[in-house]
């Protein structure tokens, strides 16, 4: 069974993400300086991805 080629990758441009996860926001404050160790996941600022 093969796959349909709307499914498969394109070599074309990347499109750059709107949303980033959780992990990378925290990676993405403790850069910035923003947070603290022992600061809770939840409830965390909302961020712009790092271009």
């Amino acid at each position: 069974m093969s796959q349909h080629n709307s499914f498969q990758r394109g070599g074309g441009a990347v499109k750059k993400r709107n949303v980033i996860k959780r992990y990378e926001r925290v990676v993405l404050l403790k850069k910035r300086g923003v947070w603290k160790d022992g600061s809770r996941v939840t409830g965390l600022k909302k961020t712009k991805p790092e271009d």
